[in-house]
């Protein structure tokens, strides 16, 4: 405990000869072992703050991506937005496993509807890296000098929309096209706010790319939806055949005992 206490006391020196940001970090890592008082005041995790925060994050870029992408840091690692990611899916993991149980939108038992509250974030995350990937290639088509990060950092935080977006998943066909155009025009914020890409341009590349996407889903769902009911109609035959068999199986004389 001495030893946080001296280090303490250098980093304020730090602080005095101009060091504020390595001030900030440093305070940030004593708060997790020292209780102590430090000038007079307290060193705590700020765990209020920072939820609160994180839900001013999400609803900035729900309701006004363009400042969000426009005061977003540039650089600052893969961690944060990759937290901001995973919680994000974790919140929608917990959303589909409520409508799972109630029946809403899916047919799932109550083990599966609890195990995508963990199957949930793990796909956001791989969506993340992957879709990051995809939106750096797009942009180096597009002349675009930003790194890797940047358009991860970009992706992520367009996971703020998923939690609600699982909601419309309950409406066939319409919902996963909802959830595909606020992600495009998200995206599209982010390239002209980040990359200051033309807007029209922005719209022209990844407006194609959604109604792609758009159509693939559709197709798939329906694909998804016939072979269900292909499935449903043989399992309605098999049982009716079983149900002949028992059926005629009954009905066969009983051997005359002597």
């Amino acid at each position: 405990m001495y030893n946080c206490r001296l280090l303490s006391v250098l980093i304020y020196k730090v602080h005095y000869s101009g060091g504020s940001g390595f001030l900030v970090c440093w305070r940030t890592k004593l708060s997790i072992t020292e209780r102590g008082q430090m000038d007079g005041n307290k060193t705590s995790i700020d765990i209020q703050g920072y939820y609160r925060l994180f839900l001013e994050k999400v609803q900035k870029v729900i309701k006004d991506p363009k400042a969000f992408y426009g005061d977003m840091p540039r650089s600052g690692g893969l961690v944060e937005p990759l937290i901001f990611m995973v919680a994000m899916g974790v919140a929608a993991g917990i959303v589909r496993a409520v409508l799972g149980v109630l029946g809403i939108g899916m047919d799932a038992s109550f083990l599966m509807a609890l195990a995508s509250i963990i199957i949930v974030p793990v796909c956001v995350a791989a969506y993340g890296f992957i879709g990051a990937g995809i939106l750096f290639l797009i942009w180096n088509v597009m002349r675009s000098q930003q790194p890797y990060e940047l358009a991860f950092r970009c992706m992520a935080y367009t996971a703020a929309i998923i939690p609600i977006t699982v909601f419309f998943h309950v409406i066939p066909y319409l919902g996963s096209i909802i959830g595909l155009v606020w992600t495009t025009y998200l995206l599209v914020n982010a390239s002209t706010e980040v990359n200051h890409i033309q807007p029209k341009l922005a719209w022209i590349v990844f407006g194609a790319i959604c109604v792609v996407l758009a159509l693939t889903s559709i197709s798939s769902e329906l694909a998804a939806r016939r072979l269900a009911e292909n499935l449903y109609i043989q399992q309605h035959r098999i049982g009716q055949i079983d149900k002949m068999n028992h059926v005629s199986f009954a009905e066969w004389p009983k051997p005359v005992s002597s």
